[in-house]
C-alpha cells in the first residue's frame, strides 16, 4: 500500500515554463544584451527554486500564505 502524504512535506516543483519568454527576452534586448538558447529554462529552474525556498519559509512560520517577505 502507498504511504499517504505528510502535510508540510517536500515541496513540490513544475517542470512548465513560469516565465513569459517573449517578455523576458524583450527586456533583456532593452538592456542591448542578447538571450542565449538555455536562459530561459535556467530562468525557470531558478524561479521554481525561489517558488520553493519562499513556500518552505511560509510553512516553517506556521502559514500557508506565501508573502513578499519569503522571497
Amino acid at each position: 500500500m502507498a504511504k499517504a502524504a505528510k502535510k508540510g512535506g517536500t515541496v513540490k516543483k513544475s517542470t512548465e515554463t513560469l516565465v513569459v519568454g517573449s517578455k523576458v527576452k524583450a527586456l533583456i534586448k532593452a538592456n542591448e544584451c542578447m538571450t542565449s538558447g538555455e536562459f530561459l529554462g535556467a530562468l525557470t529552474e531558478y524561479v521554481n527554486w525561489a517558488v520553493g525556498k519562499a513556500c518552505e519559509r511560509a510553512k516553517a512560520n506556521k502559514r500557508s500564505t506565501v508573502r513578499p517577505q519569503d522571497l
